[in-house]
């Protein structure tokens, strides 16, 4: 990739959407309020709701603005447990030939539903979960038999989309959010561009777009290709777990990037994306309603899953190739998130090991771990996968090479290494140490049970780092929890997607 590709274009596409716009103390105080819970909602969307509704505050200029539409969904009281249907459309129909032609996006006029998401917020509103349904998915579609979901968009608009949903997952849906591309890459160029970080080399011969292992800085087009193509090995699938690893950064920079502090960016970036967003009548006309209810929400308290696969290479009848969904472990998930039951264990307060740690604690090139020791990984049971988790592999020792060789095993083991290994300032270490920072304790417990001998200590770096000493004698596969359950002492056919949080998602430098 050229530097070129790897700089972040960052291109404001909008700016202010009222030339000039005078906001008192009172109102900004409330805006702000509105506007970190209308980024939770807006984030969850397919790549494009993040930040995208962060001026709702505005309500009566919102309403005006955003398209409503008929989709047959249930309404909902103002508090209770709610699920939103988010579609992501590759509507063409308002770009431009020159736009067509830059996002490979072909000429057709119409639209097609090129992505799905149910989004799920808890009865007291302070918690998130987001389910991932393959566009693939072979289900019925009402009236029409079985196809693919993302066809129920394309033969009968929100209406169809709805009803195939709550047909499929049993939940009922209570509203339904729509966006498409142009607003996915006006709300990423309007938060700065996006950071991203690929375990394996993305090389797609449709679009020319292609990257190889590591963590990049995306301009809004750039993020649609990384976004939406299906060159990797799992196609959609692969394409799932980078839509919310986007989701979950553009919700990270919104949050943090001082842009829900800053009334000119919030402006400048509901004038940009506010016209891409279609909802439903009832969720038009009280969008700052359900924003204050979301005011709290962090990324730790939203959870991404994909729903449960039976058969990833389901040939249909039609001939046409598809996945099927493994009906007891999705019918068991569907029901665990209409009982509120969390899928993300809360992230609890760190407690110090009372064992030493045979490592010396001079400081290095990556941080001093001080005293916050936390032991070794011990019997608790694993809940975050290997491929969820990017680590950085540090040689702490005199030993030429072992950097390099950990990373490769590292690999073979399912992690994601995508930076270059580094090395400590002092090269004594003996035992292999696991560093992560606060709440990201369960990740290191899956990297400490790979790496045998390993001891677990919290540190202030950004993220899961491995000191690696001399006694390291390589690395292993781990066995992780499954997130569903069922009631017969049987495992279901197909264990159920780890589910994890928007922190966890977020690519660590």
């Amino acid at each position: 990739m050229s530097d070129d590709d790897s700089a972040v274009s960052a291109v404001h596409v909008g700016g202010d959407a009222y030339g000039g716009v005078r906001l008192n103390q009172r109102r900004t105080r409330r805006a702000r309020a509105g506007a970190r819970a209308v980024t939770i909602t807006g984030a969850l969307s397919a790549m494009v709701l993040a930040g995208s509704g962060v001026l709702w505050f505005l309500s009566t200029y919102a309403t005006s603005q955003i398209k409503s539409v008929k989709a047959g969904t249930a309404g909902s009281d103002p508090r209770g447990a709610m699920n939103i249907l988010l579609v992501g459309v590759d509507k063409r129909d308002d770009l431009t030939r020159q736009e067509q032609n830059r996002l490979h996006l072909g000429r057709e006029v119409g639209q097609r539903s090129d992505t799905m998401m149910v989004i799920h917020l808890s009865e007291d509103h302070s918690k998130v979960t987001v389910v991932s349904l393959p566009r693939d998915s072979w289900v019925d579609i009402p009236g029409k038999g079985s196809h693919k979901i993302n066809s129920a968009y394309s033969a009968g608009g929100a209406p169809l989309a709805v009803r195939t949903v709550q047909n499929a997952t049993g939940l009922t849906i209570n509203h339904y959010v729509e966006v498409n591309v142009l607003g996915f890459i006006r709300v990423v160029d309007a938060l700065g561009g996006v950071s991203v970080c690929t375990p394996v080399a993305i090389d797609d011969q449709h679009t020319g777009f292609k990257l190889q292992p590591g963590t990049y800085e995306l301009d809004g087009a750039k993020a649609l290709f990384y976004a939406r193509t299906r060159a990797t090995a799992r196609s959609d699938l692969d394409r799932i777990d980078r839509q919310q690893q986007v989701i979950s950064a553009l919700l990270h920079r919104a949050l943090s990037g001082g842009t829900l502090a800053n009334p000119g960016k919030l402006t400048g970036l509901v004038g940009s994306a506010l016209k891409t967003l279609t909802v439903d009548e009832e969720l038009s006309k009280d969008l700052l309603g359900l924003a204050n209810q979301l005011k709290d929400v962090s990324t730790d308290d939203v959870a991404f899953t994909t729903v449960p696969l039976a058969d990833v290479n389901y040939r249909a009848p039609t001939g046409e190739s598809a996945v099927l969904w493994d009906k007891v472990a999705a019918r068991d998930l569907f029901r665990r998130i209409g009982d509120d039951e969390p899928l993300v264990k809360p992230v609890k307060s760190q407690r110090p090991s009372s064992s030493p740690s045979s490592s010396p604690t001079a400081g290095d090139s990556a941080g001093d771990p001080g005293g916050d020791s936390g032991g070794d990984s011990g019997d608790e049971e694993l809940t975050v996968p290997p491929d969820r988790i990017a680590v950085k592999v540090i040689n702490g020792t005199s030993i030429a090479g072992l950097g390099a060789r950990t990373k490769a095993e590292l690999v073979k083991a399912g992690f994601q290494v995508p930076a270059a290994p580094g090395d400590t300032a002092t090269r004594n270490y003996t035992d292999p140490v696991v560093r992560y920072p606060a709440g990201r304790e369960d990740s290191a417990r899956t990297l400490a049970a790979a790496v045998p001998g390993a001891q677990m200590r919290e540190a202030d770096v950004t993220g899961i780092e491995l000191i690696v000493g001399t006694k390291y004698t390589g690395a292993e596969k781990v066995t992780i929890k499954t997130t569903t359950t069922t009631a017969t002492a049987a495992p279901p056919a197909t264990a159920a997607p780890a589910a994890r949080t928007a922190t966890e998602n977020i690519c660590k430098k």
